[in-house]
């Protein structure tokens, strides 16, 4: 680790022993600290309360809890706001990695991820920043969100909270613009969209980008298959 990043606590969540430990080999070796393991997600809950990691590894499928309950337990738990949840796949648009993102991930990693992308990963959301362009995300909810039952939107802000400029913002967000694209496209400038998609997620009390978009489509605002 060079001396100008911060430093950065993990929790790895799979219930495979030879994937946890190949998983700590990889961090160790670039100075993160796994500060506990975990073989199924009612231990994974556990050592986020314990530790307060900065970011989890999260496997979906494991046994007496899975990875999308233990997400969201954490993302909903007290005292874990800083934690970010990493789902771990072996395919990338499963079901499952969109339930996951609904529950409150950052994103997701192929579990043959290499080496340099799992740290940059793991680097980049403890930033705050969300692992998965929103594009990405975009198609996970096209192709799923229209099988699932309505998520209730309870937890969040009422959309007339937000300003006529913040809600054409989110709705373009959504489509999988940039915010190099959104500045282009509304005439403004990177730091002005930038400010606008801080207060987007302050005001409907969001973690990251890939909420945001979830969040459009679950709350009608933009409709599967259609842009914005």
């Amino acid at each position: 680790m060079s001396m100008d990043q911060p430093s950065l606590r993990a929790v790895i969540a799979d219930d495979q022993a030879l994937v946890r430990t190949g998983f700590k080999m990889i961090l160790a070796a670039d100075g993160i600290e796994v500060t506990a393991e975990a073989a199924d997600g009612v231990e994974a809950v556990a050592a986020v309360r314990r530790t307060r990691p900065d970011v989890v590894l999260m496997d979906i499928r494991m046994p007496e809890m899975d990875g999308i309950e233990a997400t969201r337990r954490i993302t909903e738990g007290a005292g874990s706001e800083g934690t970010r949840v990493i789902i771990l796949t072996t395919y990338d648009l499963d079901h499952y990695v969109y339930a996951a993102l609904r529950a409150g991930a950052s994103g997701f990693l192929l579990k043959d991820v290499t080496p340099e992308r799992l740290v940059s990963a793991l680097r980049l959301v403890q930033s705050g920043d969300a692992l998965l362009a929103p594009a990405i995300t975009r198609r996970l909810v096209e192709r799923f969100a229209q099988h699932d039952e309505p998520q209730t939107t309870a937890t969040h802000s009422d959309l007339s909270g937000l300003t006529p400029r913040e809600l054409e913002v989110l709705r373009l967000l959504a489509t999988g613009l940039s915010n190099a694209e959104l500045a282009s496209q509304l005439f403004l400038s990177p730091t002005t969209v930038k400010s606008h998609v801080g207060r987007i997620l302050s005001k409907l009390d969001l973690r990251d980008r890939v909420q945001a978009v979830v969040f459009a489509y679950e709350t009608g605002l933009v409709a599967p298959g259609r842009d914005a």
